[in-house]
């Protein structure tokens, strides 16, 4: 196991008062063994991204002769499915131990594993409050063709007890999905693009999680100034968005290489401004996009400038998707309704955006979104 090793990034001070925790470092060692010198009741969220122990027999190869980049590293493999259980019950013992009484655990895997965990934290004493399916846009397809596409994994989100007073934001979620409850499938796509991080061409995880997802947790069971720890951190996407929500984050990773790539992720991410981070409080399969969507995934940052075509308003992006002009806060079409004082409003075309000195209407973001995940 060896000693851990604290690794900090560069200007990372704790966004909460906390009492011996490594506020956003990161602990270059076993997770168990990390999680093991933490405090009792001392964590508000866990985020778990598992080894899937996918138990590959051979390389994957595509149509055309290419080799399929998939995950046969050494951290994915054990030697049996006992001793994979033996030890998703170390860690999950650990993660039940540090979090919070109305603390939560989200743990997200595929059919390979998630079943498997799923009952040894039932076991451990966690109560299951909801799985939700990451339905993938843009799947790796079958290759083989002997099976169907695997298009889509399952997280599970539970608290320590059937009684516990846990944190679920939501306002902000019905907010962020255009004033629908938000529903337990979820569509992102893999990551792709510039979010891909790669290191000499090639990928620097196998499984790197898109930002989208994290955030959407985060801004659903967190608030800000909470501790979020991710025991198999990876490249750092857990990290990455806590740092840009306002939320503190410790992650345990031993592979020296993400901790490197992780470091250089989190240092280059920017927190949002305080105003941007409120979100709407609670008060009390067509293919569609909610405006949320975008901010999840970048389109629009949260402190973004919205006009009307006339520029006699400008409303401020809100990290869930709602708006915010003078007195008015809402969805983008219930901001819209109540400076026009109307009925009703079409924010799609009503709000535009500013680009090289141009006003858009935010529809064309949710085309260019359409777009790029559906091909």
């Amino acid at each position: 196991m060896g000693v851990l090793e604290k690794v900090r990034t560069k200007g990372a001070k704790p966004l909460a008062a906390a009492i011996d925790l490594p506020l956003n470092q990161i602990l270059r060692g076993d997770c168990i063994e990390a999680m093991r010198a933490l405090p009792d009741a001392s964590i508000d969220m866990v985020f778990a991204d598992p080894p899937y122990n996918l138990q590959l027999g051979g390389d994957l190869f595509r149509p055309e002769g290419g080799r399929v980049d998939a995950v046969d590293n050494d951290w994915d493999k054990f030697d049996s499915n006992a001793i994979y259980d033996q030890f998703s019950k170390a860690w999950l013992k650990e993660a039940y131990r540090i979090l919070k009484p109305n603390g939560t655990l989200w743990v997200i895997g595929s059919y390979h594993n998630i079943f498997r965990v799923g009952a040894v934290l039932q076991d451990e004493g966690f109560w299951i409050l909801n799985d939700i399916i990451w339905r993938k846009t843009n799947p790796m397809p079958n290759f083989r063709g002997t099976r169907f596409t695997n298009a889509h994994e399952t997280l599970i989100w539970a608290s320590k007890g059937e009684k516990s007073k846990y944190t679920f934001n939501y306002r902000a979620m019905k907010t962020l999905n255009d004033e629908l409850q938000m529903r337990s499938d979820w569509s992102f796509p893999i990551c792709g693009g510039p979010e891909r991080i790669k290191r000499n061409g090639v990928k620097a995880h196998p499984t790197q999680k898109p930002e989208a997802l994290l955030y959407r947790i985060l801004l659903a069971c967190t608030n800000p100034g909470d501790v979020v720890l991710d025991p198999f951190f990876g490249t750092g996407t857990t990290g990455a968005v806590a740092k840009r929500l306002g939320r503190d984050w410790i992650g345990c990773e031993r592979e020296q290489d993400y901790v490197d790539v992780a470091v250089e992720r989190i240092e280059a991410a920017l927190p949002l401004d305080e105003s941007a981070l409120r979100t709407m409080q609670a008060d009390t399969s067509a293919p569609r996009v909610a405006f949320g969507t975008l901010v999840e995934v970048g389109y629009l940052r949260p402190g973004t400038p919205l006009f009307d075509i006339k520029r006699r308003w400008s409303a401020a992006v809100r990290s869930d998707g709602s708006l915010i002009c003078n007195a008015a806060s809402g969805s983008i079409h219930k901001v819209g309704a109540t400076l026009q004082n109307a009925p009703s409003c079409n924010g799609w075309t009503f709000w535009h955006y500013e680009e090289d000195g141009q006003l858009k209407p935010v529809d064309e973001l949710r085309k260019m979104y359409l777009l790029e995940t559906t091909i």
